[in-house]
């Protein structure tokens, strides 16, 4: 292994979570990418309150800002369990929320060049602009190699199919 290279254990698998499918995509690569290197797992789901810092600066609320965090654990939590049906095996995790900017939350948790983030990538479309933005400042920003993985692409009907589906649907019966 070359000096400065990552090895098994080095740095930490840094993946940004939403609940998109791409960002379902991108934690089931980060878990076989930890799992395979020996690496933790982080995954974060970065939010901010509906309004924005700066409004809420303006006129604090603690209730709302803890119900929002609150919605935010919730998500993080329905994304393993959509991806995984729960915590993944053989490998070790963290579940961070964070209050600030996806870019700045995922660049934060990943100073360390031996460090990989994983972000999941989408079609552009209204919402998938708003990802794209932040993969873009993510890539300029980021001291770590950073992986994009590609949503599965799936056609209409069977997105509207799958937006409703759990885990449970795809477990094998005997």
């Amino acid at each position: 292994m070359a000096a400065g290279s990552a090895g098994a254990g080095d740095g930490r698998v840094v993946v940004g979570v939403s609940g998109s499918l791409a960002s379902l995509a991108a934690l089931r690569a980060a878990a076989h990418t930890a799992r395979e290197s020996g690496r933790t797992l982080v995954a974060v789901l970065a939010w901010e309150p509906p309004e924005g810092e700066v409004l809420h600066a303006r006129n604090p609320d603690s209730a709302w800002a803890a119900a929002c965090e609150s919605e935010a654990r919730a998500r993080l939590d329905r994304a393993f369990d959509q991806a995984f049906g729960g915590t993944p095996s053989g490998v070790t995790v963290r579940r961070r929320l964070i209050r600030d900017r996806p870019d700045r939350a995922l660049c934060a948790l990943a100073p360390d060049p031996a460090d990989l983030l994983v972000l999941g990538a989408r079609a552009a479309t209204r919402i998938g602009m708003r990802r794209a933005a932040v993969r873009r400042r993510v890539l300029g920003h980021a001291r770590c190699p950073v992986l994009t993985v590609p949503a599965p692409v799936f056609p209409r009907r069977e997105r509207r199919a799958l937006r409703h589906a759990v885990a449970g649907d795809f477990v094998a019966s005997a």
